[in-house]
């Protein structure tokens, strides 16, 4: 059995003492939770909600992290400083990411290789646009991404891997796929790691990133092939947040 995973990715938003008063009201709410929990702060905020975090049930992400080890690539931080900063999960290529800063599949790869090889563990994402859907390219677009994000690894290091489908088309829209979309639609990316990592593929955890909430969480979570959410919206309420980690009850 996967343990479901719910991450709650902030985007660009929450000061530093925004983001401690988050976390605060969210640690009682989830301290019992049958999930793993984590929390995708922006930069700024993370050295503000490591020490909160430490010794909780919920761990800290980072929404990005660059293939180098150092130099000169202004803006970007790399995988030894966040593991400095406490970070144990990092968020790599969100559709955002792809759309507004050039990110592609190949620096996604980069991405992934430099983070496990520091021991962080990536939530790699992967989705289509919605004429892309409408076109019915779908299936084999996510396939391409995830087996391109993964190229590189060893079978026991996907193992690790957390992949976020989303739904590039539901992401901030209020839009969401229905359960079976997002069931089957993960499926193919279980079949894309399968065909090349082989029994693997039974451990890789899975999310739904598209508009879940707490309306939809427990529909979208009683889905054979979905193992969790990465969470947008919802989780910069630490209420709504916590419903949503309580899928199950």
């Amino acid at each position: 059995m996967r343990k479901p995973i719910i991450a709650g990715n902030w985007k660009m938003n929450k000061t530093p003492e925004e983001a401690k008063a988050l976390v605060t009201a969210l640690l009682p709410l989830v301290k019992d939770a049958s999930c793993d929990v984590v929390v995708c702060t922006p930069a700024v905020d993370l050295a503000a909600v490591a020490p909160l975090l430490s010794g909780t049930n919920v761990k800290l992400g980072a929404q990005n992290v660059h293939w180098k080890e150092s130099g000169a690539y202004t803006g970007e931080l790399s995988a030894d400083m966040l593991k400095a900063c406490g970070v144990q999960y990092v968020i790599i290529g969100h559709s955002e990411r792809r759309q507004y800063f050039g990110e592609t599949d190949a620096t996604v790869n980069l991405r992934t290789l430099a983070a496990v090889k520091a021991g962080l563990t990536p939530i790699v994402c992967v989705g289509e646009k919605r004429e892309e859907r409408e076109a019915g390219y779908t299936d084999a677009l996510v396939a391409y991404q995830t087996q391109i994000a993964l190229a590189g690894l060893t079978a026991e290091q996907v193992k690790d891997v957390v992949i976020a489908y989303e739904p590039v088309w539901a992401i901030g829209t209020g839009l969401t796929a229905t359960d079976e979309q997002a069931n089957e639609t993960i499926g193919v990316i279980r079949k894309a790691v399968r065909d090349v990592y082989g029994d693997a593929a039974d451990a890789v955890r899975i999310q739904y990133g598209g508009s879940m909430n707490p309306k939809n969480c427990k529909g979208l979570m009683a889905q054979s092939e979905i193992d969790g959410g990465l969470i947008g919206g919802a989780s910069l309420k630490a209420e709504d947040f916590a419903q949503v980690v309580h899928f199950d009850r």
